[in-house]
């Protein structure tokens, strides 16, 4: 701020000096010493000129300066790429640390957190799709996709085969008798949303899929605040799978190596008694409070069922409403709030305090009705 009143020529002379003083730090053990003391006497000269305050004598210092700067440390060939690759790899040292320790992005894969969060899903449609600068505007702001495949010739479907494209973008080829068609959708949401069928004749001009993609809501994962807290109920909250006996099976059955991180609703913490009757969730005897229990139980805003349910049949909690289940320490059930299709502690059972990742934050694409902070 002080800066800000003083004259120019003063400024600049103080701005070189700092600058070469830092550049003096970093190349002193490779400079030959008679060289360094040269340089810390000019630079002596052009404080005293300074201080003094003699506009003159500091713009003839500050010149003489250059030309001895210039002399001394000549500029790097290619200085310019230099620069922009230092400040690029900072960049993503900085982005890694973020995301390591304070935010990190999430894709939400399936439905079993609808209404509030989306997961990937499939829409048929008759019509093709638009021209290619409504289709990225439409991938921009809704994150829609758009898939098309007209059969060519007489075939069936044989396979299906996912891969990635620049480890980043989901891609399956359909795989017909005489010929493929590329599209950029999951394997499973082609078969789950647009149903596939090998076992059908295709013929020139049929339409083998048709379509828009959704993406699924893509999430900031508050990663410190657990640091510094307690795991709230009622929250949306991200956890591995390590450890968790059923999901690492069932991860196994689907040839999936390593653990994985779910999101879903935080509905106990340790110490809670949990019981269903369905549509209510009751937590300690009372009706479970909070915005995301609510928009649950009372079947609204898109929720296609009424309410929470008990799992239903085999070894599970939660099951029927004579049934409850209280949380051992360092434990955490977690539901989710489409509660007729999530697979959730009332089939696999708690989520130990370890594996919790961190607290769903905000919604930041696509831009629809759930962008903005997630409750």
């Amino acid at each position: 701020m002080i800066s800000f009143f003083m004259p120019q020529y003063v400024n600049e002379a103080k701005a070189i000096l700092k600058n070469t003083h830092k550049l003096l730090c970093y190349k002193r053990d490779i400079l030959p010493p008679e060289v360094v003391a040269e340089v810390e006497g000019e630079m002596r000269k052009l404080e005293d000129a300074v201080k003094a305050r003699d506009e003159a004598a500091v713009k003839a210092s500050t010149l003489r300066f250059e030309t001895f700067y210039a002399k001394h440390f000549p500029p790097h060939k290619d200085s310019g790429w230099r620069e922009n690759c230092e400040v690029f790899l900072v960049a993503i040292v900085i982005a890694l640390g973020v995301r390591t320790y304070f935010l990190q992005p999430f894709t939400i894969p399936t439905g079993s957190m609808q209404p509030t969060l989306s997961g990937i899903t499939g829409h048929e449609t008759t019509e093709p799709a638009p021209n290619i600068i409504v289709r990225l505007a439409k991938f921009a702001w809704f994150g829609r996709n758009y898939v098309d495949a007209v059969a060519k010739t007489d075939g069936r479907v044989v396979e299906l085969t996912e891969s990635t494209f620049l480890n980043f973008f989901t891609v399956t080829d359909i795989r017909c008798e005489h010929e493929t068609h590329r599209v950029w959708a999951p394997r499973a949401t082609l078969i789950q949303y647009f149903h596939i069928d090998p076992a059908r004749e295709y013929h020139p001009g049929d339409v083998i899929v048709r379509g828009y993609v959704s993406t699924g809501d893509h999430v900031f994962v508050d990663k410190i605040s657990y640091n510094f807290r307690k795991p709230t109920r009622g929250e949306v909250f991200v956890f591995k799978t390590t450890d968790i006996a059923r999901i690492e099976d069932d991860l196994r059955r689907k040839n999936v190596e390593g653990s994985q991180f779910y999101i879903k609703r935080l509905a106990g913490v340790p110490g809670d008694n949990l019981r269903v009757d369905p549509p209510t969730l009751f937590v300690n005897g009372e009706r479970a409070r909070g915005i995301g229990f609510e928009r649950v139980m009372s079947g609204t805003e898109g929720n296609p069922h009424d309410g929470y349910r008990g799992y239903g049949n085999g070894p599970a909690y939660l099951r029927d409403p004579e049934n409850s289940f209280s949380l051992p320490a360092e434990c955490y059930f977690a539901m989710g709030d489409n509660s007729y299709n999530s697979f959730d502690s009332r089939y696999w059972g708690t989520v130990p305090e370890q594996n919790i990742a961190g607290h769903g934050l905000f919604v930041y694409w696509p831009f629809g009705s759930h962008w903005g902070f997630i409750q």
